[in-house]
């Protein structure tokens, strides 16, 4: 059995999941580095290797999201990348439109292009909804319409 098939032990996903909560408490008061510091500890509990868990895609998500918000575009793609060797985080919409974002943030405009369009592709218009608009008006005209044009909502 695998980590990531492995569950962790109660004691320690309550640790885990308690610090997140804190770290996401804090993201939505705008205090992102004391939001980091409960993220960065919370994937310190995790047993090594750490990537093979479940919980790591979440925290690493949550972590890159909060460099993302406070415009550590770099340090968000280093960690929205290495939430993409983690379970289960390749086709997570939110992950491509974060990856994109930080990639399309520091000039790598082809390497956005995939992440965008894959969140694109997998939540429509709802994905980049409370997004600057920026980020839809650059991957939109980048890809084809299906035949008889794009369904409502996409």
């Amino acid at each position: 059995m695998t980590a990531a098939q492995a569950e962790l032990p109660a004691d320690l996903h309550a640790r885990i999941r308690d610090l997140c909560a804190a770290g996401d408490a804090l993201t939505e008061s705008g205090c992102l580095a004391e939001a980091l510091s409960q993220y960065t500890a919370a994937l310190a509990l995790l047993p090594p290797p750490y990537t093979q868990w479940s919980a790591a895609t979440w925290i690493l998500a949550a972590i890159g999201d909060a460099q993302f918000q406070s415009g550590d575009f770099a340090a968000g793609k280093d960690s929205l990348s290495l939430a993409m060797h983690c379970p289960d985080a390749i086709g997570n919409p939110f992950l491509h439109l974060r990856l994109g974002q930080c990639r399309f943030e520091l000039g790598e405009h082809r390497r956005a292009s995939d992440d965008l369009a894959r969140a694109y592709i997998l939540e429509g218009l709802r994905i980049f909804q409370d997004e600057d608009p920026k980020y839809l008006a650059f991957i939109k005209p980048q890809l084809r319409p299906p035949n008889g044009g794009w369904p409502t909502g996409w």
